[in-house]
This record gives structure tokens, C-alpha cells and sequence, in this order.
């Protein structure tokens, strides 16, 4: 395997961009238009070129996302047709079976659906035009800017405690009230029960 982690300074299609997941939180995609659409035109450049997505270059020349897949998907909804990357690793010469397989093995792919079950890395989709919507990814993004849990560098962090959130939380609750959910969600992660999870900030009175 080769790490480079190089800026690709020539432009490529988000339309070319292949996903390493099968979910995204919809609500967090909405807020980044949001966000975008604030931007002036000059401005809107800028980001550009600061936000380049990380991406492994696959079987086929194909540039596989690792990161931002919802920044992703927001630029694409708004119109933008192509971002800059960054290559992580080059694993251009391996079979299909291997790839997935050293994906797994340094978690840059994460096959579980909106249900939590994983799945085979056929079901993950081949554009990202094809993410599903998963609410409790949502709901693990918004929790953690309310201070639900810290930043943290592990990799799918905001997905494991999606996943922590879906054991405890009704599906339909965060569908029809997000906002009571969230505030269930924020008592639940200063659970002890809760402090395996990446950038727990332990309990409070």
C-alpha cells in the first residue's frame, strides 16, 4: 500500500466520487446547504480549496471517499459539480475482494445501513447521490454540537453513537419531535453507560 496523502490540485466530479458508506445523516446535509448558501461567491471558493475531500484511489482509477461524505452530497444538492482532493492511499492494484478488505482492516469503510446492521460492501451505494438517510446519524451530529460528547479522531465516531442512540430512542421519536429527542439523547450521553464511546465527557449532576 502507498500513503501519499497528496492534494490533487486537478478537479474531480463529486458525480465520480464513490461512497465507503451506506448512510448519512439527511438533517446534517440540509445544514450544510444551509451553510454554503451563506457563502458570497468568493468566499464560496476559498472553502473550496480549504475543505478537499480525503479520498483512496481504487480498482478502476476510482476515488473512493473516506471522509465528508455529507459536504459531499450538500455541494452536489447546491449545484457545485467538482471538489479538489486529498489521496490517503493509493490501492489502485489490488483486486476488488482485497481492497474492501484493507478498507476494513484500517476502518476507512463502514458498511451499516439505517437499520445498524451491517451489510456486505455490495450494499454500499455507488454514488453519493445514493446515501440513504439514517435520522440517528443526525441525531449523533447535532448531539455532539450541543456538547453531547467531544470531537474525536475515531474513525465513523458520530456513527457509534448513532448507534447507541438507536438502542435507546425511538425511530419515530426523532422523526416527530427532533428537538425533545435531542434533549433525551444529551441526558443519555452523560450516562455511565455511554463511556465507551469516542469523546464521552462523563456524567454530570
Amino acid at each position: 500500500m502507498v500513503v501519499v496523502r497528496e492534494p490533487v490540485l486537478q478537479p474531480v466530479a463529486i458525480k465520480s466520487l464513490r461512497p465507503t458508506q451506506i448512510t448519512v445523516g439527511m438533517r446534517e446535509v440540509k445544514e450544510k446547504r444551509k451553510h454554503w448558501r451563506e457563502h458570497s461567491a468568493d468566499k464560496k471558493k476559498d472553502f473550496l480549496a480549504r475543505h478537499m475531500i480525503p479520498v483512496i484511489l481504487g480498482p478502476k482509477e476510482r476515488h473512493y471517499v473516506i471522509d465528508h461524505h455529507h459536504l459531499s452530497l450538500a455541494l452536489h444538492e447546491e449545484g457545485v459539480k467538482d471538489v479538489l482532493v486529498e489521496v490517503v492511499a493509493d490501492l489502485r492494484g489490488l483486486e476488488r475482494d482485497q481492497f474492501w478488505t484493507v478498507l476494513d482492516h484500517h476502518a476507512w469503510v463502514h458498511p451499516y445501513d439505517a437499520g445498524g446492521l451491517r451489510r456486505g460492501y455490495d450494499r454500499i451505494p455507488k454514488s453519493v447521490m445514493q446515501l440513504k438517510d439514517d435520522p440517528f446519524r443526525s441525531l449523533a451530529g447535532e448531539l455532539r454540537r450541543v456538547g453531547g460528547f467531544a470531537k474525536d479522531t475515531t474513525p465513523f465516531a458520530e456513527f457509534l453513537w448513532a448507534d447507541f442512540l438507536r438502542r435507546r430512542i425511538r425511530r419515530k421519536h426523532v422523526a416527530g419531535n427532533f428537538e425533545h429527542a435531542l434533549k433525551k439523547a444529551h441526558k443519555l450521553s452523560k450516562k455511565k453507560e455511554a463511556d465507551y464511546l469516542p469523546g464521552w465527557c462523563g456524567p454530570v449532576d
